[in-house]
């Protein structure tokens, strides 16, 4: 992220091949709002650490509120990590929200399971 203008055509020319960008962890860390105009952004992921207290803390709820409508404002997708209790996605749905990860959907899973999980229907490579 040195060289904006050197990122942006890069981003540009990989957008072009039909692969789509992802901000993670938006709001915290080296995101920022100018990538979204910047960028070929297509989905913004919602940092952890505001879904965790979504529900109790009314700043963490006015952050994710924002960003989740930010992403509609802009038609970008949006998902919320860390997701573990039932009224956090209930909180999530009702803002609009509607893709999700975390432990209430499933702990994470050891690499080998990703042939199970995305293909249920091959054998494993060791039971062929």
């Amino acid at each position: 992220m040195h060289d904006i203008e050197e990122t942006q055509a890069r981003l540009q020319e990989i957008a072009a091949m039909g692969v789509g960008l992802v901000i993670d962890d938006f709001g915290t860390g080296y995101s920022s709002l100018a990538y979204l105009k910047r960028f070929p952004v297509h989905k913004l992921k919602v940092d952890q650490g505001f879904v965790r207290e979504l529900t109790h803390d009314p700043e963490d709820a006015a952050i994710v509120t924002a960003i989740i409508g930010l992403a509609r404002s802009l038609a970008l997708d949006i998902l919320a990590e860390g997701v573990e209790t039932r009224p956090q996605l209930d909180a999530l749905l009702a803002l609009g929200c509607e893709k999700f990860q975390g432990h209430l959907f499933s702990r994470a899973q050891p690499p080998i399971n990703a042939d199970e999980i995305f293909r249920p229907w091959l054998p494993r490579a060791s039971q062929a």
